[in-house]
């Protein structure tokens, strides 16, 4: 398993600590957060990036906030804690995570008005610690779910990174490729590129090379080729979000390999936590897609490669319909071509 901690929280120093993820592959280095001003900026700059990491980088950021609020009654913590919450809910759009996680420690501040001050802010480290705990075990759920699906030998396509740094551990698309090194069966991956920050090649490739897995790294627009090559046995990614009928946000480019996978009869694969799913958003249609920068495209890495003054589009997410997904795989199991009956019946309303 990848010994690598993309967050914990430091209780005596009150401060976290992330992998910047912007400096990989070159280089691994730690940034300690102090302040939710800092760690709003480090999630925006995709220092801490992917759905789990991001919800649990907030939860400690909303913990560690909370640490320093110099009140003395329930209704005056709440108000400010209110406005730590809804600070941090506004870096990044997309990743239901995020909000999940911030629900999740509003709902300790909303259920304990008979606690003290002291009391709450004990409360609120615990959840946070819980909610990586848990992201951690359901990554492994994930992937002992994911393992039924996939042979030894085969040979997975994935996108973007949704591996260990990208969670608590193991990661969810490539839970499965952990587990199986871990009980000797061979698993081959390749990973797309991902344009335009590159996070399969920075960071899919980093992280498996350094588990030593058997990894490839292809450019986006040769998915279609190797696939055409018999080269891909299956697809597996992660989700940002997954609407109540199944359709699933991921990193810019997922639907296309989408649409591949389903031209050279592929299996397509979604992974990720219940914490991703989202039975308040009926359909992809609904989801918000976080628009970046683009000096993002037309100056990557520092590098001009467009003229001054070209009009940009740049999302960082597109949706791939349910009609594409051969199954959900959640930490609950597996949901084979997912539409709003069988999201519901499993997760309820």
């Amino acid at each position: 398993m990848l010994q690598v901690e993309s967050v914990r929280y430091l209780k005596e120093e009150n401060q976290i600590i992330i992998l910047d993820q912007t400096l990989l592959p070159t280089k691994e280095e730690y940034l300690t957060i102090s302040t939710i001003e800092s760690l709003w900026e480090a999630i925006v700059k995709l220092q801490v990036r992917g759905a789990p990491a991001i919800g649990i980088a907030a939860a400690y950021g909303a913990a560690m906030a909370a640490q320093k609020l110099d009140v003395a009654s329930y209704e005056a913590f709440n108000k400010e804690y209110q406005a730590i919450t809804a600070y941090l809910g506004s870096s990044r759009p997309t990743a239901v995570n995020l909000f999940w996680a911030l629900n999740r420690m509003e709902q300790i501040v909303k259920e304990s008005s008979d606690k003290s001050v002291a009391q709450l802010k004990v409360q609120l480290i615990e959840e946070a610690d819980l909610i990586k705990k848990e992201d951690a075990q359901m990554c492994k759920q994930i992937g002992e779910h994911a393992l039924t699906l996939l042979e030894d030998g085969q040979t997975v396509l994935t996108h973007c990174n949704a591996g260990a740094i990208a969670t608590a551990q193991y990661g969810t698309a490539l839970a499965p490729i952990y587990l199986a090194k871990e009980r000797g069966m061979t698993l081959r991956v390749y990973a797309d590129e991902t344009r335009p920050l590159l996070q399969g090649a920075r960071l899919t490739t980093w992280e498996l090379m350094k588990a030593g897995i058997d990894v490839t790294l292809i450019t986006d627009n040769m998915a279609a080729m190797v696939m055409q090559q018999g080269k891909i046995d299956a697809v597996i990614v992660g989700c940002d979000r997954i609407a109540a009928n199944g359709d699933a946000a991921n990193k810019i480019g997922t639907y296309g390999v989408a649409v591949l996978a389903e031209k050279h009869g592929i299996p397509f694969y979604v992974a990720g936590p219940t914490s991703t799913i989202d039975m308040d958003t009926k359909t992809g249609s609904d989801i918000p897609i976080e628009e970046r920068e683009a000096i993002e495209i037309t100056n990557g890495f520092g590098k001009q490669t467009a003229p001054d003054g070209v009009k940009v589009y740049n999302p960082a997410f597109d949706v791939t319909p349910h009609e594409l997904i051969t199954a959900i795989i959640t930490e609950k199991g597996v949901i084979e071509r997912p539409d709003e009956a069988k999201m519901r019946a499993m997760f309820g309303e």
